[in-house]
């Protein structure tokens, strides 16, 4: 059975807790944690250490450029959380899946622990991947830390969850939610530095003014993403033939 908005905590494992002190205090996702829609548990594997200097990496078995962080802090560190019912353990890496909306959908629906693990220096010794049940990934691109992406995730996730953002409707108005991009967004004054709002938005008729922001959907995502909009055309075509059938 799919549980709706089902999850309520974040578990940070991080090498760098610091990085996320001003983000997670801000905006959106800051109300977000100050009114208990989520909880973030920020977790740094250097807490799990016993030298002197707290080392977490190592050189690399065979040889190679880079300091790889070592299995032992990084075990340490997730098996101090709690386990919550369905709980996910992810891996921020440029070889998993790429971020997108309907997986912040299956996250926040089916998941209510997230364990998100943040690779650092050359990476991360593979046995970690041996209690990882999926990478994530922010694209097609290598950072120099996993914060970035686990950050992206966290609020992308977080904005889904009722109460979150204000009007949930605008939700569904999003880039992405329909397969398409967003329309345009005009407010006042209605001209500016010989820049004008479309006539449409100003003619109080709201049939027009669906059909114009529909027709502009349709121009963006074929103009600036051709690869999402023959992805909404193939899926248009098979919406179709189900219904013939």
């Amino acid at each position: 059975m799919v549980l709706t908005y089902f999850l309520v905590r974040f578990d940070i494992i991080t090498l760098f807790p610091d990085f996320f002190t001003s983000p997670l205090s801000s905006g959106l996702l800051g109300k977000a944690i100050v009114k208990e829609l989520v909880t973030v548990n920020l977790c740094n594997p250097r807490d799990f250490t016993f030298d002197r200097h707290h080392k977490v990496d190592d050189e690399s078995y065979g040889g190679g450029v880079g300091m790889v962080i070592k299995p032992e802090p990084v075990f340490a560190a997730l098996e101090s959380l709690p386990m919550l019912p369905n709980r996910l353990v992810l891996m921020m890496s440029p070889q998993g899946e790429t971020m997108s909306q309907p997986l912040f959908w299956d996250l926040v629906k089916n998941y209510e622990q997230l364990v998100i693990i943040c690779g650092h220096y050359e990476g991360i010794d593979e046995r970690v991947m041996s209690v990882v049940d999926q990478e994530i990934s922010l694209g097609d691109f290598v950072l120099t830390c996993g914060e970035i992406p686990a950050l992206t995730l966290v609020n992308g996730v977080t904005r889904l969850i009722p109460g979150t953002v204000g009007k949930i409707d605008s939700l569904k108005q999003d880039s992405f939610e329909s397969g398409l991009l967003d329309y345009p967004h005009y407010t006042r004054p209605p001209s500016f530095r010989d820049l004008e709002v479309p006539a449409v938005l100003l003619s109080g008729n709201h049939q027009k003014i669906a059909q114009w922001r529909y027709e502009q959907q349709l121009h963006r995502t074929k103009t600036k993403r051709p690869d999402l909009y023959a992805a909404w055309l193939e899926l248009q075509a098979d919406t179709s033939n189900s219904d013939e059938v």
